[in-house]
C-alpha cells in the first residue's frame, strides 16, 4: 500500500487550507488567486500513532485556465499510481462542476481507496446542499469545514485507517536515495555510478510500483541505489513531471538510509530543495548534499567554493551539520567521493554509544554548563542513554523535563556532534521524568 496521501480536485476548492489541517501549521501560502498555492506542496502528518506523507497537488498547477482542466486530470492520473490514498476535495458552495464529474470517472475506474471530501460546509443549510454529493457514488464522504477545522478528525481517521507502513527492502546493504529536481543529473549520476557495464548491476524487484533498484558493488563498496530518477520510465513520459517528481522522491526518501540530495550549482538551493531536505530530515534520515555542474559555474573568484558552501549551510541550519561536495557529473570529477560521503554518513547514522560512555562524555558538559531555571524550577539531568532505533536518538533523564528550552536541546544536541561523529545525520533528543 504505501503511505502517501494524495489531495486532489479543482482550484479554488480549499485543498492547501485542509492540506495546512493535516499537517499543522501555515505551510502552504494560500492565495485567493487561482493557482497560487506554491513553494510548500508535501509534508508529513502523525495521527492515531501513524506517520504519512500529505501531497498538495494544487501547488503544482501553472497560471492559465485552460492549462487547469488538464492539468488536474494529469495529476489525478499520477496520483491514482503513486499515492495509497486519495482525498477528493470538492466545495459545496458551487455544486457539482463538469471537472468533478471528470475527476470521479479516473478515481472510479482505479482500485485506490478515495475519500471524497466536501469542502466549506460550516451552517446546516450547507449540510443539506453537501448531500446532494452522494450521487457521485463514492463510499465515504466526509463533510469538512477547512477554515474551522470541523469534520477534518475524521477525515484523518478515515485516512490512518488506508494507510501502511511501506514494506521494507530486506537488505543488510546501505540504501541510498538519489533525489531533487527534475533535470539536475539525477539519472546521469546512476549512470555515471553504475556505469555502461551493466552486468554489476542486479536488479531488485522494487517495493514501490515500478520502481527498480540496483546493487552497487565496485572497489570493495556495496549498497543499494533506490532510482527514483525513474532511469527505466515508463513510456508515457509525464508531461507533469515536476508533480510526478516529487511522488518519486517522497517514497525514495521513506525507503532509504541516505538521501543524496542534488543541487543545481547554477541555480542554487531552491524552495523545492528545502522541502526534499525538511522531509528527509523529518523522517531521520542521513543527508548529503551534492551541487552538480559546478564546472558551468563562472567567476569562481568571487563564488568560491566555501562561499557557496556557507549559503547553503546558512539555509538549511539549524540542521546545518551536513556534508556538502561540488561535484560535477557529466565531468564525472568527484563522484566516487560522494559515494565515499554517503557511506560514512550511513555509518554515522547506525552508529550506537555505549551509555557508559555516553554518560562520561556528555555528564561534564551538563554539568559546565546546566539547564536554565524555569519559574524557580531546577531542571537536573541525571543520566542519559541511546534508544534502539535505526537513527540516533537519546533519552536524558531529569527531573521537570517539560520545562527544558528549545535553546538548551539544540546545546545538548551540538555537543554531541562534536564529541561522536554525527555528520549528515538528524538526531533526536528525548526528555523522560527520572
Amino acid at each position: 500500500m504505501g503511505n502517501i496521501v494524495a489531495i486532489v480536485g479543482r482550484p479554488n476548492v480549499g485543498k492547501s487550507t485542509i492540506f495546512n489541517r493535516l499537517i499543522g501549521g501555515r505551510q502552504a501560502i494560500v492565495d485567493d488567486v487561482s493557482g497560487v498555492t506554491r513553494d510548500r506542496q508535501y509534508g508529513t502528518c502523525e495521527w492515531n500513532g501513524k506517520v504519512f506523507n500529505v501531497v498538495d497537488t494544487g501547488g503544482f498547477v501553472e497560471h492559465s485556465d485552460d492549462v487547469f482542466e488538464t492539468a488536474v486530470r494529469s495529476q489525478v492520473k499520477i496520483a491514482i499510481e503513486e499515492a495509497s490514498v486519495i482525498v477528493f476535495m470538492v466545495d459545496v458552495t458551487t455544486g457539482i462542476t463538469d471537472l468533478d464529474e471528470d475527476v470521479t470517472k479516473l478515481l472510479r475506474r482505479s482500485k485506490i481507496p478515495v475519500l471524497l471530501c466536501v469542502n466549506k460546509v460550516d451552517n446546516h443549510e450547507r449540510y443539506l446542499l453537501a448531500n446532494e454529493f452522494y450521487s457521485l457514488g463514492f463510499e465515504q464522504l466526509f463533510f469538512v469545514s477547512s477554515l474551522t477545522g470541523s469534520g477534518t478528525g475524521e477525515l484523518l481517521d478515515a485516512v490512518t485507517e488506508h494507510v501502511t507502513e511501506d514494506a521494507v527492502i530486506e537488505t543488510d546493504l546501505p540504501k541510498f536515495a538519489i533525489v531533487g529536481q527534475p533535470n539536475v543529473g539525477k539519472s546521469s549520476l546512476v549512470n555515471a555510478l553504475l556505469g555502461e557495464d551493466r552486468n554489476i548491476v542486479t536488479d531488485i524487484a522494487g517495493t514501490t510500483r515500478d520502481t527498480i533498484n540496483s546493487k552497487y558493488s565496485k572497489f570493495g563498496k556495496e549498497f543499494i541505489l533506490l532510482d527514483t530518477a525513474g532511469i527505466r520510465k515508463k513510456a508515457k513520459v509525464h508531461e507533469n513531471l515536476e508533480f510526478y517528481s516529487v511522488m518519486r522522491a517522497i517514497q525514495a526518501i521513506e525507503e532509504s538510509d541516505v538521501c543524496i540530495l542534488m543541487v543545481d550549482a547554477q541555480t542554487g538551493i531552491e524552495a523545492q530543495d528545502m522541502s526534499i531536505f525538511r522531509l528527509a530530515q523529518k523522517r531521520n534520515k542521513g543527508i548529503l548534499i551534492l551541487v552538480n555542474k559546478w564546472d558551468l559555474v563562472e567567476n569562481k573568484e568571487t563564488n568560491t567554493a566555501r562561499d557557496y558552501e556557507a549559503e547553503i549551510k546558512r539555509k538549511i541550519s539549524p540542521f546545518s551539520d551536513v556534508p556538502v561536495l561540488f561535484v560535477s557529473v557529466h565531468e564525472k570529477q568527484r563522484i566516487f567521493k560522494a559515494v565515499e560521503e554517503a557511506l560514512q554518513v550511513y555509518e554515522n547514522r547506525s552508529r550506537k554509544i555505549k551509555t557508559s560512555y555516553l554518560n562520561d562524555q556528555m555528564q561534564p558538559e551538563i554539568e559546565r554548563y546546566s539547564p536554565p531555571m524555569h519559574r524557580g524550577r531546577t531542571v537536573s539531568i541525571k543520566f542519559l542513554n541511546q534508544l534502539p532505533t535505526p537513527y540516533p536518538a537519546f533519552v536524558f533523564y531529569c527531573s521537570n523535563p517539560k520545562h527544558v528550552k528549545d535553546s538548551y536541546k539544540q546545546f545538548l544536541e551540538n555537543r554531541m556532534r562534536e564529541k561522536f561523529q554525527f555528520t549528515g545525520v538528524p538526531i533526536t533528543i528525548f526528555f523522560r521524568e527520572k
